[in-house]
């Protein structure tokens, strides 16, 4: 009894563990966190859709595209889209161009609060691309009866540039267009010149002459070429007013010499002709 008694006291000590932490745990924490994630990215997708072109949404959508590489045209890019930036198109009061850049090319400058620019010039260039073919057309044929004979017809070749629809009349071996060394004019230039006049009647942009002849021999003491090129280019100019073309739509009249020449051989007689430039318009 007495070792019973001097025995020391045994505690037991319960501690209660609570599961989870806090009031309901951290999961609503990490749900929260996602709820603002999600709202962010939506407030965020709303926004780009507000303030970016059609273009710039659909290089955007290519970006984030797994079947698309990330830049479709290689190098050069400094940006993420391939270099344009989602602000590309807004217009600065300082100097007019995208905020993108201080210098941008053409492409990426602003198109101002319209953007219409742009879309005049495409059309303008499709006018003119039309009254071009038409031109061509009643020049060679191609639609119908020709407003040219057969032998008036190898003098003429035609083709587009960025400078205009140049008509090109030109000296054939056995049938010049002017008499030797002068500025004569022979019945087949007339002929085309007033024919030319005619069709050029279905558009309005202004003209331009331009006038080129065969290198002529070294051995000769005084070389006409620049005189005698630019005498044959005003009097095609002449003999277009005469053919009833307006002179108002003369813009220019110039002598090339010999410095231009349409075959490898500067001395051939191919070399002998004139420039008839239907020009684009300006803006």
């Amino acid at each position: 009894m007495a070792g019973q008694t001097n025995a020391a006291p045994v505690i037991i000590k319960r501690k209660k563990v609570v599961a989870g932490g806090g009031h309901h745990g951290g999961a609503w924490k990490v749900a929260y966190a996602d709820f603002v994630t999600a709202m962010m990215a939506f407030f965020m997708l709303m926004w780009l859709l507000n303030a970016t072109t059609e273009k710039q949404r659909k290089g955007i959508a290519d970006y984030f595209s797994p079947t698309i590489p990330l830049s479709r045209i290689s190098g050069g890019g400094d940006g993420s889209f391939g270099g344009d930036s989602v602000f590309s198109e807004d217009q600065i009061a300082q100097n007019g161009t995208g905020a993108s850049s201080l210098k941008p090319s053409k492409e990426r400058q602003a198109l101002g609060q319209t953007g219409t620019e742009a879309s005049e010039r495409a059309a303008d260039a499709a006018a003119f691309a039309e009254e071009a073919r038409r031109i061509e057309e009643a020049l060679m044929g191609i639609g119908g009866e020709s407003m040219v004979s057969a032998k008036a017809a190898r003098h003429i070749v035609t083709r587009v540039t960025d400078e205009g629809l140049i008509v090109e009349i030109f000296d054939q071996d056995d049938a010049p267009l002017f008499v030797t060394d002068s500025d004569t004019p022979e019945q087949i230039l007339t002929d085309l010149i007033a024919m030319v006049a005619r069709v050029f009647g279905l558009a309005a942009n202004n003209v331009a002459v331009n006038g080129h002849i065969r290198a002529l021999p070294a051995v000769l003491r005084d070389n006409p070429s620049w005189d005698l090129s630019t005498a044959r280019a005003m009097r095609a100019r002449k003999m277009l007013e005469n053919a009833g073309l307006d002179p108002e739509r003369i813009e220019r009249v110039t002598g090339h010499s010999d410095r231009q020449p349409a075959v490898k051989n500067p001395m051939a007689a191919r070399n002998n002709r004139l420039e008839i430039v239907l020009l684009r318009s300006k803006r």
